[in-house]
């Protein structure tokens, strides 16, 4: 296929280059000076999307992805996929889709999960909203760029799948991090810690497969002074749409608002900017009841 990319930052580049590798010939455009092998780079969105079979975007946030829709959709080819893997509100997501496809495209959005590793290992799992139609034509270059793609439903299921993810992965790792913290004060050590609640009903992905202890179960940033694998700042963008989506939904969550407040309160005052989002172990470790 004849692809474009807008967006190739630390994700978007080698989900790129991934594409280019396997023998598609892709543009890119991104507003940083960058090189990725395999990409033959454009001045502007435009220029990418004229002519393509497929634009992927991967952008910031839901005002910079309305700002290239409206630059790129009037000069897609019609019958053209526009697969967004942004991770952005709902509502940027559904009204982009529906531009999108009262031009004659087929929109997908399709945030991802994995991380920058996943993105450099083809590794990464894709949730999709949009059409069947839309979600074909896009599906074989989510086999190459990750192992797995989920059609979630209509256009906006996608980033409503990611935001109830991630909703669930920042209570879950909050609540990792306060029971380790609870854990060390009664003089519990961290290994038998683990070794209870990895293989009993306190099972989760953030104690047995992301650890924020250090030394403790399998490698993570806890193991490498928590440089980040997900940004403290990221999971905050994430709780934060979560609960954008929640009051535009008239949903009551509680432990979402809760998570995303703590985060909040990390990431601007107290040096979380830059950490790992299990880096909220040390942050509670230096904490009372009080």
């Amino acid at each position: 296929m004849k692809i474009g990319f807008i967006g190739l930052g630390n994700m978007g580049g080698p989900m790129a280059a991934n594409l280019a590798k396997a023998g598609h010939e892709v543009t890119g455009f991104d507003m940083a000076d960058v090189v990725i092998d395999g990409v033959t780079m454009a001045d502007s969105g435009a220029a990418v999307a004229t002519g393509a079979d497929v634009v992927i975007t991967m952008l910031p946030n839901g005002q910079i992805l309305r700002a290239v829709a409206n630059e790129i959709i009037p000069v897609m080819s019609k019958g053209a996929a526009f697969v967004d893997c942004s991770t952005v509100d709902v509502d940027s997501a559904r009204t982009v889709a529906d531009q999108a496809t009262a031009a004659g495209l087929l929109p997908v959005d399709a945030p991802v999960s994995g991380g920058v590793g996943g993105a450099a290992g083809g590794t990464l799992t894709f949730m999709a909203g949009g059409s069947k139609d839309a979600f074909a034509k896009a599906d074989p270059l989510f086999d190459i760029m990750g192992q797995k793609a989920v059609h979630c439903g209509e256009a906006g299921a996608g980033q409503a799948a990611k935001i109830c993810n991630n909703m669930i992965l920042g209570v879950t790792m909050i609540a990792t991090c306060e029971a380790f913290a609870l854990a060390d004060k009664l003089g519990l050590d961290r290994q038998s810690m683990f070794d209870v609640v990895s293989t009993s009903s306190g099972y989760s992905w953030t104690m047995n497969a992301y650890c924020p202890a250090p030394g403790v179960g399998p490698q993570s940033p806890a193991d490498n002074d928590y440089q980040p694998g997900f940004a403290s700042e990221l999971m905050l963008k994430d709780l934060r749409l979560s609960q954008q989506a929640a009051e535009s939904a008239d949903a009551d969550t509680p432990m979402g608002q809760a998570a995303a407040a703590l985060y909040e309160q990390f990431v601007e005052n107290e040096g979380g900017l830059g950490t790992d989002f299990s880096a909220m172990l040390p942050r509670f470790e230096k904490r009372t009841r009080s």
